[in-house]
């Protein structure tokens, strides 16, 4: 895929409820190698969610646009030492062509260069194994953090769902 034409830019709030439901068609939605439909149910965010990590205070919403859809997003927020990266999505129909990468490295590129976060954090549910291969493949690491799935993010459709914590460590420029 060639990227040339593709505009990371700052995603605005009149944006909110599109990311939204990017964000369920990514997560939840019946195509695409990122959907969890088969063990979770329910909406993974909403526009009011969406709307306020907008306004957290150092925190950014990145989109890429299309210009017959919204792409990609993914969010980058400081905390404490590091960065955390989040709501990451890529659109189904665009899956598997290096989106998703080319969207991680512009985030951690950004978060560098103009916030000074040098780690980043994450979570992933334990049991998607295919997409903590894809995060291990650029950097990310296992920290050994294992947490209970939080029931904010759907309903289970399996027993035992679990949150893995990923961590990768940028070289300093």
């Amino acid at each position: 895929m060639d990227f040339s034409a593709f505009r990371f830019e700052k995603a605005n709030v009149d944006q909110a409820q599109a990311i939204s439901d990017l964000i369920n068609l990514t997560y939840r939605g019946n195509a695409g190698w990122t959907t969890e439909a088969a063990i979770i149910q329910g909406n993974r965010t909403n526009r009011q969610e969406i709307e306020a990590a907008m306004r957290n205070s150092g925190a950014h919403f990145f989109v890429v646009n299309l210009p017959s859809m919204l792409a990609s997003c993914i969010y980058i927020a400081p905390e404490k030492e590091h960065a955390y990266i989040g709501f990451f999505s890529v659109h189904p129909d665009l899956q598997g062509q290096g989106l998703g990468k080319y969207m991680l490295e512009q985030a951690e590129t950004f978060a560098r260069s103009v916030m000074n976060v040098h780690q980043f954090v994450m979570f992933v549910i334990s049991q998607r194994t295919e997409l903590i291969e894809f995060y291990q493949r650029r950097g990310y690491h296992c920290t050994g953090r294992v947490e209970a799935y939080p029931a904010y993010l759907g309903v289970p459709k399996i027993a035992g769902l679990t949150v893995e914590y990923l961590e990768k460590k940028a070289m300093r420029c």
